[in-house]
């Protein structure tokens, strides 16, 4: 009675053929949920940086780009005055906004901090150049066409220069960020890469094990079969485990066992002289 008790006790603990088949089909999926979790975490989190760095630089591009033709509409403008005689006053210019924006692409990267400072020194020597330009038009000694060219258009050079390495130093950085774009899109890919692999070879795993403890026994247990009911030999078809195909073997033992005892009675009563009987 307490052997049934631990032998039923031991049958609803032990994991059947669909709990093996769960399990192992589970964990695949565990790893390949997981991987993809990973991956898409990693890919946005990646993403989003250097789509907030590749957008500051753009926009550094287009402020920078707005120093060049600021400068450049006003050296314009102090060249059409001189060409014209019309000039009574310096044009207007936004030298705060163009200073704001000097310090804000100064601030916006270590590597441009310098080339950001050079405009600023370029930007003050020409603006104090420019402001010469109201004594050169009263002094009658000076020529404005040789003021303009040899001395204020230097300067103007020089702080167009400075903006164009400044921009270049911008789309410098922009490139590298957008290198790191791809590599992070590759560094992304490789927890999906690992997971296929381990997916992969817990596959593999899963076809072994099913092989050797689910389809190797099954041959085996129809080939015992197929050998009782063609030659009437005894089946002894043993492997291990502990689940329901185990059970399903025994039971085929039980069976052809009590069969063959039942056939050797029966043909011993057929053999028994009929006075016997």
């Amino acid at each position: 009675m307490a052997k049934g008790k631990v032998r039923k006790i031991i049958k609803e603990t032990r994991m059947g053929m669909r709990g093996k088949l769960i399990l192992s089909l589970g964990a695949i999926a565990a790893v390949l949920l997981l991987s993809s979790v990973i991956s898409v975490l990693e890919y946005s989190k990646m993403s989003s940086y250097v789509s907030d760095l590749i957008a500051k630089d753009i926009s550094s591009i287009n402020d920078a780009r707005r120093l060049g033709e600021a400068a450049e509409e006003y050296n314009l403008a102090i060249l059409a005055a001189i060409g014209d005689g019309s000039l009574t006053e310096l044009p207007d210019f936004d030298a705060q906004a163009f200073m704001q924006k000097c310090d804000s692409l100064s601030a916006a990267f270590t590597g441009t901090s310098e080339l950001a400072d050079s405009v600023k020194y370029a930007y003050s020597a020409y603006m104090l150049t420019s402001m010469e330009l109201g004594f050169v038009i009263k002094a009658d000694f000076i020529n404005t066409r040789d003021w303009y060219f040899n001395r204020l258009q230097p300067r103007f050079g020089r702080l167009r220069g400075d903006i164009d390495n400044l921009s270049l130093a911008i789309y410098d950085d922009l490139r590298s960020n957008s290198e790191n774009m791809d590599s992070s899109l590759y560094r992304s890919i490789i927890p999906g890469i690992v997971a296929v692999g381990v997916g992969l070879l817990l596959v593999v795993m899963l076809l072994l094990f099913m092989l050797s403890y689910y389809v190797k026994p099954t041959y085996r247990m129809a080939a015992g079969l197929n050998a009782y009911r063609s030659y009437n030999k005894k089946y002894n078809v043993t492997f291990d485990g502990d689940d329901q195909l185990r059970e399903i073997n025994d039971g085929i033992a039980e069976l052809t066992a009590e069969n063959q005892t039942l056939r050797k009675r029966i043909i011993a009563l057929k053999n028994e002289p009929k006075g016997n009987q």
